[in-house]
């Protein structure tokens, strides 16, 4: 199944990607360099060899990819399995990716995206972790489900799965982005739980269908799912803990870090504790989140409330404070206005646009006037 917004060269595009060795940043510059795929698998080995990143073993594998590679057998396999292959720059990319250095050229895809996933907030940690971090990962998960954040992980053993079950025991939507291909669950016990994710958000990777979990790729998945949220929350990581690499990419994307400190005594806190002297925000609660996420790069408009978000606090206001939020634009609007508008009385639209600036969301201008923030 392909997206209505998808390139034509759809095949083309996933025959070059599973050539070995053709990352996101080599794809790039090829791109550049030839200007559409097709060109770049009939180009010459030479014509190859002059593009930055590319030797002559990678330029020989590239020009002999229409033998070599069947893409039309990879296309197959995801129709075979209910699996969408999503081009960068369809309908259906998600739009947080387009803005990272590094955007995978395509995502394997089984389930859906939707616009209020441009709403999330990865949580991640530890594959070995305690009772307590558990616990706080699947509390903060729920937390983030109900006030209307997509929770995004890795699907892995520990804080992953728990941060997973907690947005589902919520009845919130979750990502999980693997650093294997679709056509097998990693790791396997995951199964079920893959398919509950499926049914309330979507599984996804940047791997061909039949690529195996190997050691290498789990670093370069991180940076997909800290590309897919607003910030990440590290809940338990050892100093060398693969949880880290997912808050440098979220620090190189211009992504909030937060960290959940732990018992100064265990290893697994220690990451999280060096985060937070570095600067991460400590998270608590899921209000330390949200008081610390700024303004959103784009409105979005979440299905259960009608009016657009512009900053992620706005999903824990009253219906009183979200309508009256609602009518404020960049245009200033006096108070009088506002009271003319919505029936309510002078005290009370006053005592709601005072939570309103004490929450940052609009701005006090001279003359009783208000704009959103």
């Amino acid at each position: 199944m392909t997206d209505s917004g998808q390139p034509t060269d759809l095949s083309d595009l996933v025959r070059l990607t599973m050539v070995p060795g053709v990352g996101p940043h080599t794809y790039r510059a090829l791109l550049e360099r030839f200007g559409a795929v097709s060109k770049v698998l009939d180009a010459s080995v030479a014509a190859l060899r002059d593009v930055p990143g590319v030797g002559p073993k990678l330029a020989a594998r590239i020009a002999e990819a229409r033998r070599e590679i069947d893409s039309q057998d990879e296309l197959a396999c995801c129709r075979d399995a209910g699996v969408q292959v999503v081009a960068q720059g369809a309908s259906s990319y998600p739009p947080s990716l387009e803005d990272i250095p590094d955007p995978p050229p395509l995502l394997y895809v089984r389930g859906s995206f939707e616009p209020r996933d441009q709403l999330a907030i990865a949580l991640v940690g530890s594959r070995r972790c305690s009772p307590y971090g558990l616990r706080i990962a699947e509390r903060l998960a729920s937390a983030l489900a109900r006030v209307g954040l997509t929770v995004v992980s890795g699907l892995a053993r520990g804080i992953d799965a728990a941060a997973h079950r907690g947005a589902l025991k919520a009845g919130g939507r979750t990502l999980a982005v693997m650093a294997n291909g679709l056509a097998q669950v990693y790791p396997p016990e995951h199964e079920d739980l893959a398919k509950e994710i499926e049914a309330a958000g979507a599984i996804i990777s940047e791997m061909p269908m039949r690529q195996g979990p190997l050691s290498g790729l789990f670093p370069q998945r991180n940076r997909i799912i800290s590309g897919l949220s607003l910030g990440v929350v590290v809940v338990e990581a050892s100093p060398r803990s693969g949880s880290l690499s997912t808050a440098r990419h979220a620090m190189e994307q211009n992504r909030e870090v937060f960290a959940v400190p732990g018992p100064v005594d265990s290893l697994s806190s220690q990451g999280c504790h060096r985060l937070i002297r570095d600067g991460a925000r400590l998270v608590e609660t899921v209000d330390d989140i949200l008081e610390e996420l700024g303004p959103l790069v784009r409105e979005v408009t979440p299905s259960a409330v009608e009016t657009p978000v512009r900053h992620p606090a706005e999903l824990t206001l009253s219906d009183l404070e979200r309508s009256l939020l609602g009518r404020l634009g960049n245009e200033p609007l006096a108070v009088d206005a506002l009271i003319g508008q919505t029936g309510l009385t002078a005290s009370q639209v006053l005592a709601t646009l005072s939570v309103l600036e004490v929450r940052r969301l609009v701005r006090r201008l001279p003359g009783h006037q208000f704009v959103r923030a």
